[in-house]
């Protein structure tokens, strides 16, 4: 077991509608030191060509909760448009996105590391501590 004092979060987002990693998508971080503590924004990132933030910040000693809020609605929207400049014929009238945003959290332990997958698709999302 790990004597740091902190503990560390990564993830990464596939779109499980393409089968692909889901580029380009907007996380921030957020933790807290308890459950009717504020939240402390500690910044963010944007998921690379893999769907992976490898660069979140750190988080502050005597975190028990973390926040990731996922900006899913950019990368619906930009692959709809890129879709319609590919096949102009099938353009869908439909209402947009269905999750703008996705906000996830979970409670640490110091010493602890978590990697916490977003499995995403138009109109649904999964999410699981991974390894």
């Amino acid at each position: 077991m790990s004597t740091s004092t902190t503990a560390s979060v990564s993830t990464h987002i596939l779109d499980t509608s393409a089968g692909r990693p889901a580029e380009g998508v907007a996380v921030r971080l957020a933790a807290r030191s308890g459950r009717d503590a504020d939240w402390q924004a500690l910044g963010g990132s944007a998921t690379d060509a893999d769907g992976r933030c490898k660069d979140l910040p750190a988080l502050p000693e005597g975190t028990t909760q973390v926040r990731l809020d996922f900006a899913v609605e950019p990368y619906f929207e930009k692959k709809q448009a890129d879709a319609q400049q590919d096949a102009p014929a099938n353009r869908d009238s439909g209402q947009g996105v269905f999750f703008p945003e996705v906000a996830i959290t979970f409670a640490v332990v110091p010493g602890e590391h978590y990697h916490v997958p977003l499995l995403l698709n138009p109109f649904g999302y999964s999410v699981y501590r991974g390894s």
